[in-house]
């Protein structure tokens, strides 16, 4: 049952941000190891997408329930696929000069092979992961200025950066 949590200070608006996350479109251009991405629908502010992870011999698809609430979070509930169960959430706090993401990730493979695999290398895996929304958001947005008198927001927020 690995889990992830991290909050870290980014330099962009909430919006922005949010976006970047819910555009699953568009993961396999930037995401590690993602090597496909559908939205099968969308009906108001939730949709039903399909990941397909690839790491090495492993190939899985994975669909879950996205529900879109813009610009302050975006929920992911797992409803088929390789899993047991997934909880995962991105939360994007307004803060002066850019937004704090509170970035959460629980699950368990039903596989006790693939989670023994996954397990060991879950923390690092979920880390790239992260730093690549991070890298996208650099890529595709102008970074906020700093607020008058701060030259680095992650000296603002302990913990973050």
């Amino acid at each position: 049952m690995p889990t992830h949590a991290e909050r870290r200070f980014l330099p962009y608006k909430p919006e922005q941000l949010f976006d970047l996350v819910a555009d699953v479109e568009r993961y396999p251009e930037f995401l590690p190891w993602c090597v496909g991405a559908r939205v099968r629908s969308r009906e108001g502010n939730v949709l039903i997408a399909d990941l397909i992870i690839g790491f090495k011999m492993i190939r899985e698809r994975f669909t879950s329930r996205v529900e879109l609430s813009r610009p302050h979070r975006v929920d992911v509930a797992y409803t088929q696929g390789p899993l047991r169960y997934l909880n995962n959430h991105w939360i994007f706090e307004a803060v002066p000069g850019g937004c704090v993401i509170d970035f959460y990730v629980d699950f368990e493979f039903r596989s006790a092979i693939l989670q023994k695999l996954i397990g060991a290398l879950f923390n690092e895996a979920v880390r790239r992961m992260v730093a690549a929304f991070e890298a996208r958001a650099h890529q595709m947005y102008e970074p906020l200025p700093a607020p008058e008198g701060q030259e680095s927001q992650a000296q603002n927020h302990p913990g973050l950066g």
